[in-house]
């Protein structure tokens, strides 16, 4: 069976994204710093999560030494989507990909990784997913030693402007869907509005703020997943016929 499998051809397509990786994860490293981390504690959370959004959620729940159960519950939420993601790029490996492999892919198998990896019109093998793979996780990695060092370094205001870079990230990523998607933008509007309450409601004050990002994410997805459910495309089709 023919099959991408070119080391090679997967670092060229993941230099791209470890530059990416590097700019944002330098934010991250000055955030971590700034929230009273080491720089090898940064790093080795860089290292071994490769989340940016569940890095920057578990940040303050690090600095003000919240509960374990806090923490996982909230990298759960967070991170759950890279588990369907994992079952999807598994139907699009070759058979030179084996199980210990998949371990390694599944760490590694971030948004943008699992984009190009599941464009490939062929099959992809483990060279190809390793090269992939490699570039975008010393990019990301790195760029938080640089972030860090560079906290500790810089004048508290250049850091504070540097910290802003993460947040903004995050706002070009959902600025787009929510342009196109009412439905969308009304979510986002209600998981802003109760993130507001427990802000500044005094009686809410005191919940955690890992569980309020837990809650937040749960009550405004599950009410929008139930209000206006996404249509199977299966009976967009049938609907169509």
């Amino acid at each position: 069976m023919k099959e991408n499998n070119n080391f090679r051809m997967g670092l060229r397509d993941g230099l791209p994204i470890c530059l990416g990786y590097f700019s944002v994860s330098f934010a991250f490293g000055i955030m971590a710093v700034s929230s009273g981390l080491s720089v090898a504690e940064a790093v080795l959370i860089s290292l071994f999560n490769l989340t940016s959004a569940g890095q920057l959620a578990a940040l303050p729940i690090i600095a003000s030494a919240g509960s374990l159960i806090e923490l996982a519950l909230t990298q759960l939420i967070i991170n759950l989507r890279y588990s369907l993601m994992s079952v999807s790029l598994s139907q699009r490996m070759s058979d030179s990909v084996r199980l210990g492999d998949r371990f390694a892919v599944s760490f590694a198998n971030t948004d943008e990784i699992f984009a190009i990896a599941v464009s490939k019109e062929l099959p992809v093998g483990r060279k190809y997913l390793y090269g992939l793979m490699i570039l975008p996780i010393v990019g990301w990695s790195g760029g938080t030693l640089f972030g860090a060092i560079a906290g500790n370094l810089l004048h508290e205001l250049i850091v504070s402007a540097l910290g802003i870079a993460i947040y903004a990230m995050f706002i070009a990523i959902v600025v787009p869907v929510v342009r196109t998607d009412k439905n969308t933008a009304l979510c986002v509007l209600l998981s802003v509005a109760l993130s507001c309450l427990f802000a500044f409601l005094p009686a809410l004050r005191a919940v955690p703020s890992g569980f309020v990002i837990i809650i937040c994410a749960v009550v405004a997805s599950a009410l929008f997943a139930f209000l206006c459910p996404v249509p199977d495309e299966r009976e967009e089709v049938a609907e169509n016929a």
